[in-house]
Protein backbone atom coordinates (compact mmCIF):
# COMPACT_ATOMS: atom_id res chain seq x y z
CA UNK A 1 0.00 0.00 0.00
CA UNK A 2 1.41 3.23 -0.95
CA UNK A 3 2.74 5.64 2.59
CA UNK A 4 0.13 8.18 1.08
CA UNK A 5 -3.05 5.86 1.15
CA UNK A 6 -1.74 4.53 4.72
CA UNK A 7 -2.04 8.15 5.74
CA UNK A 8 -5.07 8.88 4.12
CA UNK A 9 -6.36 5.48 5.81
CA UNK A 10 -5.26 6.90 9.03
CA UNK A 11 -6.88 10.35 8.95
CA UNK A 12 -10.34 8.82 7.65
CA UNK A 13 -10.26 6.47 10.57
CA UNK A 14 -9.53 9.46 12.86
CA UNK A 15 -11.07 12.12 12.13
CA UNK A 16 -14.10 10.59 9.47
CA UNK A 17 -16.87 12.70 11.60
CA UNK A 18 -15.00 15.48 11.38
CA UNK A 19 -14.31 15.25 7.70
CA UNK A 20 -17.68 14.52 7.00
CA UNK A 21 -19.21 17.37 8.36
CA UNK A 22 -16.82 19.74 7.03
CA UNK A 23 -17.61 18.34 4.02
CA UNK A 24 -21.22 18.70 4.06
CA UNK A 25 -20.89 21.91 5.12
CA UNK A 26 -18.45 23.27 2.30
CA UNK A 27 -20.62 21.30 -0.43
CA UNK A 28 -24.73 22.13 0.96
CA UNK A 29 -24.41 24.80 3.40
CA UNK A 30 -25.63 24.66 7.47
CA UNK A 31 -28.39 22.09 7.32
CA UNK A 32 -27.86 19.19 4.88
CA UNK A 33 -30.51 16.98 4.42
CA UNK A 34 -30.37 13.20 5.55
CA UNK A 35 -30.28 11.83 2.02
CA UNK A 36 -26.88 13.94 1.45
CA UNK A 37 -25.67 13.08 5.10
CA UNK A 38 -26.21 9.13 4.01
CA UNK A 39 -24.76 9.51 0.45
CA UNK A 40 -21.56 11.42 1.80
CA UNK A 41 -21.08 8.72 4.40
CA UNK A 42 -21.35 5.64 1.79
CA UNK A 43 -19.40 7.37 -0.61
CA UNK A 44 -16.73 7.75 2.31
CA UNK A 45 -16.62 4.09 3.10
CA UNK A 46 -15.90 3.01 -0.18
CA UNK A 47 -13.70 5.39 -0.86
CA UNK A 48 -11.91 4.12 2.40
CA UNK A 49 -11.97 0.29 0.98
CA UNK A 50 -10.51 1.97 -2.29
CA UNK A 51 -7.61 3.16 -0.41
CA UNK A 52 -7.34 -0.56 1.25
CA UNK A 53 -6.62 -2.25 -1.67
CA UNK A 54 -3.57 -1.66 -2.07
CA UNK A 55 -3.32 0.03 -6.04
CA UNK A 56 -6.04 3.40 -5.61
CA UNK A 57 -4.39 4.40 -9.02
CA UNK A 58 -6.37 0.93 -10.47
CA UNK A 59 -9.94 2.16 -11.19
CA UNK A 60 -10.70 -1.16 -12.73
CA UNK A 61 -10.74 -3.49 -9.59
CA UNK A 62 -13.80 -4.04 -7.51
CA UNK A 63 -13.42 -1.39 -4.84
CA UNK A 64 -13.63 1.53 -7.57
CA UNK A 65 -16.78 -0.39 -9.09
CA UNK A 66 -18.28 0.01 -5.40
CA UNK A 67 -17.59 3.49 -5.32
CA UNK A 68 -18.62 4.68 -9.34
CA UNK A 69 -21.95 2.42 -8.22
CA UNK A 70 -22.55 4.73 -4.91
CA UNK A 71 -21.37 7.80 -7.75
CA UNK A 72 -24.09 6.83 -9.87
CA UNK A 73 -26.41 6.83 -7.06
CA UNK A 74 -25.49 10.08 -6.46
CA UNK A 75 -25.77 11.07 -10.07
CA UNK A 76 -29.50 9.72 -10.38
CA UNK A 77 -30.64 10.82 -7.27
CA UNK A 78 -29.36 14.74 -8.19
CA UNK A 79 -30.47 14.70 -11.48
CA UNK A 80 -34.47 13.32 -10.68
CA UNK A 81 -34.21 16.45 -7.97
CA UNK A 82 -33.21 19.23 -10.67
CA UNK A 83 -29.37 19.62 -9.68
CA UNK A 84 -26.65 20.61 -12.40
CA UNK A 85 -24.19 18.25 -13.45
CA UNK A 86 -21.90 21.44 -11.97
CA UNK A 87 -23.30 21.20 -8.86
CA UNK A 88 -23.44 17.55 -8.61
CA UNK A 89 -19.07 17.61 -9.70
CA UNK A 90 -19.01 19.98 -6.69
CA UNK A 91 -20.66 18.00 -4.30
CA UNK A 92 -17.53 15.30 -5.11
CA UNK A 93 -15.22 17.83 -4.84
CA UNK A 94 -15.60 19.22 -2.08
CA UNK A 95 -14.73 16.34 -0.24
CA UNK A 96 -11.09 17.44 -1.45
CA UNK A 97 -11.05 20.52 0.90
CA UNK A 98 -12.07 18.62 4.15
CA UNK A 99 -9.78 15.99 3.36
CA UNK A 100 -6.62 18.82 3.08
CA UNK A 101 -8.09 20.32 6.17
CA UNK A 102 -7.50 16.65 8.45
CA UNK A 103 -4.14 15.76 6.72
CA UNK A 104 -2.37 19.02 7.11
CA UNK A 105 -1.96 18.45 10.85
CA UNK A 106 -1.08 15.01 10.55
CA UNK A 107 1.66 15.37 8.32
CA UNK A 108 3.04 18.43 9.94
CA UNK A 109 5.72 20.33 7.92
CA UNK A 110 7.05 17.83 5.38
CA UNK A 111 6.93 19.05 1.75
CA UNK A 112 7.63 15.82 0.06
CA UNK A 113 4.53 13.83 2.04
CA UNK A 114 2.18 16.24 1.42
CA UNK A 115 2.87 17.03 -2.21
CA UNK A 116 2.74 13.10 -2.76
CA UNK A 117 -0.71 13.03 -0.29
CA UNK A 118 -2.24 16.35 -2.81
CA UNK A 119 -1.26 15.27 -5.86
CA UNK A 120 -2.67 11.28 -5.07
CA UNK A 121 -5.92 12.76 -3.91
CA UNK A 122 -6.46 15.39 -6.25
CA UNK A 123 -5.97 12.78 -8.80
CA UNK A 124 -8.42 10.09 -6.82
CA UNK A 125 -11.00 12.60 -6.39
CA UNK A 126 -10.70 14.41 -9.76
CA UNK A 127 -11.67 11.11 -11.08
CA UNK A 128 -14.67 10.75 -8.98
CA UNK A 129 -15.50 14.09 -10.36
CA UNK A 130 -15.67 12.71 -13.94
CA UNK A 131 -17.39 10.19 -13.12
CA UNK A 132 -20.02 11.75 -11.59
CA UNK A 133 -20.57 14.17 -14.17
CA UNK A 134 -20.64 10.90 -16.80
CA UNK A 135 -22.81 9.36 -14.87
CA UNK A 136 -25.11 12.48 -14.29
CA UNK A 137 -25.88 12.79 -18.15
CA UNK A 138 -26.55 8.75 -18.69
CA UNK A 139 -28.96 9.61 -15.68
CA UNK A 140 -30.60 13.16 -17.32
CA UNK A 141 -30.45 11.19 -20.58
CA UNK A 142 -32.56 8.17 -18.93
CA UNK A 143 -35.13 11.01 -17.31
CA UNK A 144 -35.63 12.51 -20.61
CA UNK A 145 -36.38 9.47 -22.88
CA UNK A 146 -38.84 7.69 -20.24
CA UNK A 147 -40.61 11.33 -20.42
CA UNK A 148 -40.87 11.80 -24.03
CA UNK A 149 -42.16 8.04 -24.15
CA UNK A 150 -44.66 9.07 -21.13
CA UNK A 151 -45.31 12.28 -23.39
CA UNK A 152 -46.01 10.49 -26.25
CA UNK A 153 -48.62 7.44 -24.37
CA UNK A 154 -50.12 10.93 -23.03
CA UNK A 155 -50.73 12.68 -26.59
CA UNK A 156 -51.73 9.06 -28.20
CA UNK A 157 -54.79 8.11 -26.02
CA UNK A 158 -56.74 5.27 -27.15
CA UNK A 159 -60.40 6.02 -26.04
CA UNK A 160 -63.70 3.55 -26.33
CA UNK A 161 -66.27 5.64 -27.93
CA UNK A 162 -69.36 2.83 -27.98
CA UNK A 163 -69.23 -0.76 -28.33
CA UNK A 164 -66.95 -1.66 -30.83
CA UNK A 165 -65.82 1.72 -31.87
CA UNK A 166 -62.35 2.49 -31.10
CA UNK A 167 -61.40 6.38 -31.41
CA UNK A 168 -56.97 7.74 -31.22
CA UNK A 169 -57.30 11.33 -31.41
CA UNK A 170 -53.74 12.67 -32.28
CA UNK A 171 -52.29 15.94 -31.87
CA UNK A 172 -49.17 17.43 -33.05
CA UNK A 173 -46.57 16.03 -35.25
CA UNK A 174 -46.54 12.40 -36.67
CA UNK A 175 -43.27 10.55 -37.08
CA UNK A 176 -42.49 6.77 -37.14
CA UNK A 177 -41.98 6.36 -33.27
CA UNK A 178 -44.80 7.97 -32.70
CA UNK A 179 -46.95 6.15 -35.54
CA UNK A 180 -45.97 2.94 -34.36
CA UNK A 181 -46.46 3.57 -30.47
CA UNK A 182 -50.43 4.40 -31.78
CA UNK A 183 -50.60 1.53 -33.60
CA UNK A 184 -49.02 -0.80 -31.38
CA UNK A 185 -51.87 0.77 -28.88
CA UNK A 186 -54.66 0.40 -31.45
CA UNK A 187 -54.05 -3.13 -31.83
CA UNK A 188 -53.82 -4.16 -28.45
CA UNK A 189 -56.94 -2.01 -27.59
CA UNK A 190 -58.78 -3.72 -30.15
CA UNK A 191 -58.00 -7.27 -29.12
CA UNK A 192 -59.03 -6.19 -25.56
CA UNK A 193 -62.21 -4.56 -26.85
CA UNK A 194 -62.54 -7.24 -29.99
CA UNK A 195 -63.42 -3.22 -31.57
CA UNK A 196 -64.39 -3.83 -35.65
CA UNK A 197 -63.72 -0.12 -36.12
CA UNK A 198 -60.92 2.30 -35.52
CA UNK A 199 -61.08 5.96 -35.75
CA UNK A 200 -57.68 7.93 -36.27
CA UNK A 201 -58.77 11.42 -35.41
CA UNK A 202 -56.11 14.10 -37.18
CA UNK A 203 -57.87 17.03 -36.48
CA UNK A 204 -54.34 18.44 -34.03
CA UNK A 205 -52.48 17.34 -36.38
CA UNK A 206 -50.44 20.49 -38.03
CA UNK A 207 -49.69 19.29 -41.66
CA UNK A 208 -49.62 16.04 -43.52
CA UNK A 209 -46.94 15.59 -46.09
CA UNK A 210 -45.85 12.02 -48.11
CA UNK A 211 -44.16 10.25 -44.87
CA UNK A 212 -47.65 11.55 -42.54
CA UNK A 213 -49.52 10.11 -45.04
CA UNK A 214 -47.17 6.58 -45.15
CA UNK A 215 -47.50 6.30 -41.31
CA UNK A 216 -51.26 6.40 -41.81
CA UNK A 217 -51.44 3.61 -44.81
CA UNK A 218 -49.41 1.38 -42.62
CA UNK A 219 -51.38 1.57 -39.40
CA UNK A 220 -54.73 1.42 -41.38
CA UNK A 221 -53.36 -1.98 -43.21
CA UNK A 222 -52.11 -2.97 -39.76
CA UNK A 223 -55.96 -2.72 -37.94
CA UNK A 224 -57.17 -4.10 -41.07
CA UNK A 225 -55.35 -7.16 -40.77
CA UNK A 226 -56.62 -7.45 -37.46
CA UNK A 227 -60.04 -7.81 -38.60
CA UNK A 228 -60.63 -4.11 -37.91
CA UNK A 229 -62.15 -1.64 -40.31
CA UNK A 230 -60.48 2.30 -40.03
CA UNK A 231 -61.70 5.89 -40.82
CA UNK A 232 -59.70 8.58 -40.55
CA UNK A 233 -60.96 11.64 -39.62
CA UNK A 234 -60.50 15.70 -38.88
CA UNK A 235 -59.16 16.22 -42.72
CA UNK A 236 -59.05 19.86 -42.67
CA UNK A 237 -59.50 21.99 -46.08
CA UNK A 238 -55.80 22.66 -46.15
CA UNK A 239 -54.77 19.26 -45.47
CA UNK A 240 -57.11 17.90 -48.13
CA UNK A 241 -55.26 20.08 -50.96
CA UNK A 242 -51.79 19.40 -49.46
CA UNK A 243 -52.62 15.94 -49.85
CA UNK A 244 -54.07 16.33 -53.47
CA UNK A 245 -50.98 18.28 -54.50
CA UNK A 246 -48.43 15.77 -53.57
CA UNK A 247 -50.51 13.12 -55.25
CA UNK A 248 -51.01 11.04 -52.51
CA UNK A 249 -53.39 8.21 -53.08
CA UNK A 250 -55.90 7.67 -49.85
CA UNK A 251 -58.81 6.65 -51.41
CA UNK A 252 -58.45 2.98 -50.18
CA UNK A 253 -58.88 4.80 -47.07
CA UNK A 254 -62.22 5.92 -45.40
CA UNK A 255 -61.89 9.40 -44.12
CA UNK A 256 -64.62 12.06 -42.74
CA UNK A 257 -64.11 16.02 -42.07
CA UNK A 258 -65.05 15.60 -38.26
CA UNK A 259 -64.64 13.17 -35.45
CA UNK A 260 -68.44 13.64 -35.31
CA UNK A 261 -68.69 12.71 -38.72
CA UNK A 262 -66.64 9.46 -38.16
CA UNK A 263 -68.90 8.07 -35.26
CA UNK A 264 -71.97 9.06 -37.38
CA UNK A 265 -70.46 6.68 -40.10
CA UNK A 266 -68.97 3.92 -37.73
CA UNK A 267 -72.41 3.52 -35.89
CA UNK A 268 -74.05 3.10 -39.37
CA UNK A 269 -72.00 0.07 -40.20
CA UNK A 270 -72.79 -1.08 -36.85
CA UNK A 271 -76.27 -0.92 -37.49
CA UNK A 272 -76.93 1.77 -34.98
CA UNK A 273 -79.85 4.39 -35.85
CA UNK A 274 -80.22 7.59 -34.11
CA UNK A 275 -83.26 10.00 -34.18
CA UNK A 276 -83.80 13.31 -32.41
CA UNK A 277 -86.68 13.49 -29.91
CA UNK A 278 -89.34 16.13 -30.79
Amino acid sequence: MPPSSTILLDVLSEARTQILDNWLSEAEGQNPSESQREHARELLQAFGAVLRSGDPADQRSPEWAAVKKQLEAISASRAAQGSTSGETSAFVLALKSALFGALTPKVGGDPAVLLELVTSLTAQVDAMAQWTADAYQRSREDIITRQQHELLELSTPVVKLWDGVLAAPMIGTLDSSRTQLVMEALLQRIVETEASIAIIDITGVPTVDTLVAQHLLKTVTAIRLMGADCIISGIRPQIAQTIVHLGIDLQSVTSKATLADALGLAMKRLGYTFRKDS
